[in-house]
């Protein structure tokens, strides 16, 4: 089992503009030449922020156009919010706020020995991570800029750093580039 941010984010690190638009995202390729297909069919349990949450809301109608369903997952998924949401009908929500490890420990009961995937946004993989329970990040970078917006990951790594276990060019839009997360060290020993 393993737990992966698995994202998309602009050449200049932003996954999403300042306003929560992914409009950048789409033109750049074909979702299906991505590892995502593959990737979807491993996943057990997702965990994603308010913003992405909402995003999904949104953009319900497009959704249910391109997939059939306005929520298009059938794997459980944590919504973690402070506010009271909406729910999709039809769609196994869990609505939860605080820490993230007693979460992941329901995430893994029901995930079994597939993928957890932290959806977004980047804060939310940053309390993964700070938690010790971020053991991959996949990103396909797009070649765009964005200027500002919604940070990949606002954190800082640096020791150790993370480990490139491949890169992947997907058409003429993406880079993918998969990292082992390094399990973390208690008061900065090795």
């Amino acid at each position: 089992m393993t737990t992966r941010y698995y994202t998309a984010t602009s050449l200049d690190g932003f996954i999403a503009t300042e306003d929560d638009s992914l409009d950048w995202l789409f033109p750049l390729g074909d979702i299906d030449d991505t590892s995502f297909p593959a990737f979807i069919a491993g996943v057990g349990a997702l965990a994603m922020g308010s913003a992405t949450y909402e995003w999904m809301l949104r953009h319900a109608r497009t959704v249910a156009a391109e997939t059939g369903a306005a929520w298009p997952y059938a794997q459980p998924a944590w919504v973690f919010t402070s506010r009271t949401l909406p729910a999709v009908p039809g769609a196994d929500l869990h609505f939860v706020r605080g820490d993230v490890r007693p979460v992941h420990s329901a995430m893994r009961a029901a995930a079994g020995e597939r993928t957890i995937w932290i959806v977004g946004g980047g804060d939310l993989a940053g309390q993964f991570h700070d938690a010790g329970l971020l053991d991959e990040i996949v990103v396909q970078v797009g070649s765009v800029t964005l200027g500002k917006g919604k940070p990949l990951f606002p954190r800082r790594l640096t020791s150790p750093p993370l480990t490139l276990m491949s890169v992947r060019q997907v058409g003429t839009g993406f880079a993918e580039l998969r990292y082992a997360v390094p399990a973390r060290q208690e008061n900065g020993a090795p």
